[in-house]
């Protein structure tokens, strides 16, 4: 990870850490199920774009890396893991 996004990573999680207690403390308020359901669904999509980042940065530096190293065995690696990611996500 690069030392530019790190720290907009971990604000972007701070963030949605304090969407997921306000969501707790919402439960705990008997508040209206959809407006509980609407701040679940934010706190997905909060995820989901963290997640775009974070594959992003490991697309530009980690893959793109092994790609310019030249090393077949480094570049296998990178894309079984990648491949072993996504089938995950599909689950």
């Amino acid at each position: 990870m690069t030392q530019d996004n790190k720290p907009k990573l971990l604000n972007r999680l701070r963030r949605i850490e304090g969407q997921v207690r306000g969501v707790a403390r919402m439960v705990e308020e008997d508040r209206y199920c959809i407006d509980v359901l609407t701040q679940i669904q934010a706190i997905r999509a909060a995820l989901s774009r963290a997640e775009t980042e974070m594959l992003k940065d490991h697309l530009g530096r980690c893959i793109e890396g092994a790609i310019v190293s030249g090393d077949a065995a480094e570049q296998r690696k990178k894309v079984s893991e990648l491949i072993e990611l996504l089938d995950r996500s599909t689950r």
